[in-house]
């Protein structure tokens, strides 16, 4: 068995379930049929065992030995099925993380993915805005070239009515 002292339990047994007496605050052992210390009580003393599951130190449970109704195996079964169920959510708690982990990664891999994207989409809009200015400018030569062309074929039937006016005189 293992002394305690009246200290709050540390980060350093987290994981270890203690039930203490109040007069000796020993370990529980779950090995043997007996405890060192008594486990009963007379009239006049009053022990009390705390359990204590990881670090919760507020709310704990109190369990009164002079009541008949708690034996050594209820407690121990009881304790059993703490730490199981501790074991348990620990699991799941290792499940979760290790699934959020996963997520964490696939969403950082999605998002340097449409990072890529996006650049790539950026430089194919500014590749068609430059093609775009410059077809613009083609567009704007070419109508400026009809414009003259139409100017001069008009220049020109004026002065094939006008000849041909002559011709006819």
């Amino acid at each position: 068995m293992r002394a305690r002292s009246n200290k709050k339990p540390s980060r350093k047994y987290d994981r270890k379930v203690l039930v203490a007496e109040e007069s000796t605050k020993s370990w529980a052992d779950t090995d043997s049929e007996s405890s060192s210390s008594s486990s009963s009580s007379s009239d006049s003393e009053h022990e009390e065992v705390h359990c204590l599951m990881a670090d919760q130190t507020s709310d704990d449970e109190v369990f009164d030995f002079s009541n008949v109704e708690f034996i050594r195996e209820d407690l121990v079964s009881a304790l059993n099925d703490m730490v199981k169920e501790y074991r348990k959510f620990s699991h799941s708690f290792k499940e979760i993380k290790a699934e959020n982990i996963i997520l964490k990664n696939s969403s950082m891999e999605s998002s340097s993915d449409e990072l890529e994207d996006i650049d790539s989409l950026k430089t194919e809009l500014s590749k068609m805005m430059i093609e775009n200015d410059l077809l613009r400018n083609e567009s704007s030569v070419l109508k400026a070239e009809v414009e003259r062309l139409t100017k001069e074929m008009s220049s020109w039937n004026q002065s094939a009515r006008a000849l041909h006016k002559l011709q006819e005189s």
